[in-house]
């Protein structure tokens, strides 16, 4: 008897250790969203784990800085995530060097999504991911820095041409700089279009972005690098070290998604406390906002195809949109039915509140700005290095415009 009951156990931990086995192991890739969104996060995976009893999912974060290098040495070794969550021109760098499956999409499928942001990420006819979640730039504002400056608070620039000038009297008056530009990278290609300027000729296949408009553009803020208006490491840093020194008290306006306003929330409270809100300033010639958009993908390599795609819909679904930006508090979503939540029109006297309801009112002009040209990897660090040189002064605005301008035509 005590045989028969032992190979009973023995044989029912078997089957199940070989039912554990079974299961499929499955990883999603997700860019700088801990220690912040783990609980939103672990939910997913609980609830995708209980739709889906067969297969047992794992969340892995990645720094923005490393997702392009650790993605594709993923590829490369042939052990890719199931589904990845990348930015618009991390796409198109991916696609161009093969690195990611296109998706088969039903129309049903396609029209839980606004056009605009599925077809950030369709190339060439292809659906290459599905959109998750984007937030037009705001200005947060310190109230203290602005009284120190001689500034209203009351009244926050609402143009370009006003906020540089705010960021002058800032500076001048408190010695604290008064806004870190978004500017670093191929940001200045998004600068142009938000100023109206084109980057390419209409059929794509020219760059004309050394116009005296342009030089125009740039001269601004080489000017203000040169005399100091902007910290030293805005080309090398961006918006990482802007969101730093603004949660110190040292920096007088912060351009930002407001999803970022959380960050200040959660490293310094007094000055969360002193921020408010206003609509990041619309230049009237371009009267477009460039907003970069996130989005999934499933890599190239996958095993299974299907069951990844299915990850990146359920991810990316109108309940999980929804449940994100309920959990981000400023963030919105890219599916039609979530977007029509009130909660996006609810205000409030706090600064991510401000937030949501400011960005809410920008999302008419928000558009993802990115754009798709050959060689995108090569010829964004060729305008980067060139960017870089002018704001260091070894280049004329207009010699690094026409530098890159030549090199981008040799190559389109």
């Amino acid at each position: 008897m005590k045989h028969r009951v032992l190979t009973t156990l023995i044989t029912a931990a078997m089957l199940g250790g070989a039912a554990h086995a079974q299961k499929t192991q499955l990883e999603f890739w997700t860019i700088s969203l801990a220690p912040l969104f783990n609980d939103e996060m672990n939910r997913l995976v609980a609830q995708f784990e209980k739709e889906n009893p067969t297969v047992e999912l794992k969340w892995v974060d990645v720094p923005a800085t490393a997702m392009e290098q650790k993605l594709l040495a993923s590829v490369a070794a042939g052990r890719p995530p199931a589904a990845v969550n990348l930015s618009s021109d991390m796409t198109v760098k991916l696609v161009q060097q093969g690195a990611l499956e296109s998706l088969d999409l039903s129309a049903a499928q396609k029209k839980l999504y606004f056009p605009s942001p599925l077809n950030t990420f369709t190339y060439d006819g292809k659906v290459m991911g599905v959109p998750w979640y984007w937030a037009p730039k705001v200005v947060a504002y310190n109230t203290e820095i602005f009284r120190k400056a001689g500034l209203d608070p009351a009244n926050p620039p609402r143009t370009i041409q006003t906020l540089i000038a705010a960021a002058k009297q800032i500076k001048d008056k408190t010695g604290m700089y008064g806004f870190m530009p978004n500017i670093n990278g191929i940001s200045m290609l998004y600068v142009f279009q938000e100023a109206g300027l084109p980057i390419l000729d209409k059929s794509g296949s020219k760059a004309v972005f050394n116009s005296a408009e342009h030089v125009k553009v740039l001269q601004t803020y080489v000017d203000l690098y040169k005399k100091g208006y902007i910290p030293e490491d805005t080309m090398r840093r961006g918006f990482t070290a802007a969101t730093e020194l603004y949660s110190a008290g040292k920096l007088g306006m912060l351009i930002t998604g407001p999803q970022f306003i959380l960050r200040v929330q959660n490293d310094n409270k007094a000055i969360f406390d002193q921020t408010r809100v206003a609509p990041y300033p619309i230049n009237i010639a371009g009267n477009v906002i460039h907003t970069g958009l996130m989005g999934f993908m499933v890599p190239k390599g996958v095993r299974d195809k299907a069951l990844a795609q299915k990850l990146a819909l359920f991810l990316t679904n109108d309940v999980n949109q929804l449940q994100f930006s309920k959990v981000t508090k400023t963030t919105f979503p890219s599916t039609v039915k979530a977007s029509t939540d009130k909660f996006f029109k609810q205000g409030g006297a706090d600064a991510v509140s401000q937030g949501r309801l400011v960005a809410s009112t920008e999302l008419k002009r928000a558009k993802d700005l990115t754009l798709v040209y050959p060689d995108a990897s090569k010829l964004n660090k060729v305008f980067k290095d060139n960017i870089e040189a002018a704001m260091a002064g070894q280049k004329s605005a207009k010699q690094a415009l026409d530098d890159i301008v030549k090199a981008w035509n040799a190559s389109l």
